[in-house]
């Protein structure tokens, strides 16, 4: 019988998983104090083409936390995104 470890190997397999998954870029949106909700919900939405309520969400938290993320993948997609959120003078940074 094996005595159970602190990091058995399958842990540490599952954690390897998971930061592969998390490789990519992220678009982060920054607050401002000139954008109204629905101008920042709609173009999240034309940017994400996520759903009303998941860019609602991600407005809010960009409101109460000053920034969030508001997408996810590669490159070359984050570029779009970024671009579209940034036709209406919304303040955005790419992370890799």
């Amino acid at each position: 019988m094996e005595i159970p470890t602190k990091q058995s190997p399958q842990i540490s397999n599952l954690e390897e998983e998971k930061t592969d998954i998390n490789i990519g870029s992220r678009v982060v949106l920054f607050n401002d104090d000139w954008h109204t909700f629905e101008e920042v919900i709609a173009q999240i939405i034309k940017a994400t083409k996520c759903s009303f309520i998941e860019a609602r969400d991600k407005t809010f938290e960009v409101h109460v936390n000053g920034k969030a993320v508001v997408y996810s993948g590669e490159m070359a997609y984050c570029l779009t995104v970024s671009g579209i959120l940034e036709e209406i003078l919304l303040h955005t940074q790419i992370e890799t």
